[in-house]
């Protein structure tokens, strides 16, 4: 049995690539693949581009991740129709990072994001990062296109002004500050983008506007010499090759500092992909294959640090462009990979002429896109608790950092969470209670196992948990016995509700049973399934409390608790 469970683990991590090519690959698909793999590197490569500058990055760094990570992501991935590749999701704490520690520093989170991804992978945590509550990803990612708009004014507007500051209101004070230093050329290139990318969204979806809105501009800025800042003016010209593989120089102490922000790009990533592949999955109706993806995240994102490239994920955008180009299995992934290696050797030289500010309207646009405005004041009709986690994570990423928004809203999260079990979940007086609550009446009448007052002897409480045995039930239990007018003979807690037992309910049964002792309570439990009643043996409870009083039905503990008072009732008489 162990040998099959670790088989069935091992089939889980085989990719989808090798899948297909098992299923046997006709040369159907591979026309269908040729063509979506096309069409998406086309897509890819000016966003490539944008991100690495959004991010603070020298461009070519995202065509390298674009080319080692996406390769990497579709041969390796759970995922048949999933790109991967450098994503805007990244710009805002990868801008924070080059600041603060380099262009190393850079290298080096990458590389320790990637070993996180493929721990989460190899843990089998894909299942569970898709279920981080929807008002963080939405406030998280709703706050990080508002930091990537204001990031991209200063292009936008042509101001000449130094280094754009990180924080959110010191930025926009720079802004204003400079505001009359603005150039009407780039400006207008900036605008002229935005309407060639709105135009073509709008009349000719087809057709990659981005692309040519971007080639537009870079020729009129050639061709009429026009003054403005380009990618070439920034940085120089791009190279045409990849370069040779490197690790990056390794600090400890650096190491150290890194970790929470290898933690956030970690759980971006993986957010991001499985929330793409998912996505996917909806379109096409492929399964994926969450912890193979993960771990396929990982070893692209240290591949793409490798050959000094960026972060990478899954993307949402390209994914679903790639399914709607016709692909059909990993290799368009792969063939998106090396277009955008082609595209980088032959006219790398002429993307130099791109300007600034025609790169500042696509993250812009791309910010309104990743903003999901509808969806972020739609869940202002949500409840209060949710409305909570999404402005504090919202405004932690607005004005902190994303980092401070993941960890605080994660917590916050889980809080609310654990509140909202715990009033799922109670201690209630079974017996009494159905006799003098109406509302509960009327649920006993449903339930064939409920009590009734007659059917408990006097001298004995019957108490039920309903809901899951953890530590926001405990602390109930442990008041329990002081509640009581005097100490009953004999005390049974109900359990047959009681799905799990977390160490806290462990905890408190032992408390409790200690005072019960303590006050001369015969304690009993009734209706322990089996998984709960594993964990009291584990715990070594069923030692403590006696087998013998523990009791699988209601009934079974009810009997032997007349019998016992009997006994003890005829033992009195006769003194």
């Amino acid at each position: 049995m162990p040998h099959t469970t670790f088989s069935s683990r091992l089939k889980t991590f085989v990719p989808k690539s090798i899948q297909c090519l098992r299923e046997g690959y006709s040369t159907q698909a591979l026309r269908k693949d040729l063509f979506a793999g096309i069409s998406v590197g086309v897509i890819a490569f000016p966003l490539a581009l944008a991100v690495a500058i959004g991010a603070g990055i020298s461009p070519e760094r995202g065509l390298f991740t674009a080319v080692i990570a996406g390769f990497l992501i579709s041969l390796l991935g759970g995922s048949r129709v999933l790109i991967g590749g450098p994503t805007s999701t990244f710009i805002v704490i990868l801008y924070g990072i080059m600041v603060r520690h380099g262009f190393e520093g850079m290298l080096t989170v990458t590389l320790m994001a990637g070993a996180i991804l493929m721990f989460f992978g190899l843990a089998g945590l894909g299942t569970y990062i898709k279920y981080i509550p929807y008002p963080v990803v939405t406030g998280l990612t709703t706050g990080i296109a508002v930091v990537i708009f204001s990031s991209q004014i200063k292009d936008f507007l042509g101001l000449q002004m130094g280094e754009v500051p990180l924080d959110f209101i010191g930025r926009w004070q720079a802004y204003w500050t400079h505001l009359d230093s603005w150039n009407p050329r780039s400006l207008l290139m900036g605008v002229g983008t935005l309407a060639i990318i709105l135009y073509f969204r709008r009349f000719r979806p087809r057709y990659p506007g981005i692309l040519i809105a971007l080639t537009i501009t870079g020729f009129v800025t050639w061709a009429f010499r026009i003054d403005i800042s380009t990618i070439g003016g920034e940085y120089g010209t791009l190279p045409r090759t990849l370069p040779s593989p490197s690790l990056p120089y390794f600090d400890f102490k650096q190491i150290l500092t890194l970790v929470p922000d290898a933690l956030t790009i970690a759980l971006l990533a993986g957010m991001e992909s499985l929330l793409s592949a998912v996505v996917a999955e909806g379109m096409t109706g492929w399964r994926h294959q969450s912890n193979c993806e993960l771990f396929a995240q990982g070893i692209a994102n240290i591949g793409s640090a490798i050959f000094g490239g960026m972060p990478a994920a899954g993307s949402l955008s390209r994914t679903a462009a790639n399914i709607k180009a016709g692909a059909n299995t990993p290799f368009s992934g792969m063939i998106h990979a090396l277009v955008v290696f082609v595209l980088m050797f032959f006219f790398a030289p002429f993307t130099s002429q791109i300007p600034l500010a025609a790169l500042a309207a696509v993250l812009i646009m791309i910010a309104w896109n990743m903003s999901e405005i509808h969806h972020f004041l739609h869940l202002f009709t949500a409840p209060t608790k949710d409305v909570t986690v999404l402005l504090t994570v919202f405004i932690l990423t607005v004005l902190i950092n994303i980092t401070a928004a993941v960890q605080v809203g994660m917590i916050l999260a889980a809080f609310l969470f654990m509140k909202q079990m715990s009033d799922l979940s109670g201690v209630i007086a079974t017996a009494k209670y159905f006799e003098e609550n109406g509302a509960t009446l009327e649920k006993a009448a449903k339930d064939p196992d409920a009590l009734k007052k007659d059917e408990v002897p006097p001298g004995v409480e019957v108490y039920e948990i309903d809901g899951p045995f953890f530590f926001g039930v405990a602390d109930r239990l442990k008041n329990l016995l002081n509640e009581l007018e005097r100490p009953p003979q004999i005390f049974i807690l109900r359990m047959r509700k009681v799905p799990t037992i977390d160490a806290s309910g462990m905890h408190a049964l032992e408390e409790f049973y200690i005072e019960c002792s303590r006050q001369g309570t015969l304690f009993l439990l009734a209706g322990v399934k089996k998984g709960p009643l594993q964990d009291l043996k584990r715990y070594h409870l069923d030692e403590m409390i006696g087998e013998d009083h523990i009791f699988a039905h209601i009934n079974s503990a009810l009997e032997f608790s007349r019998e016992l008072l009997r006994v003890e009732k005829f033992k009195r008489a006769l003194k």
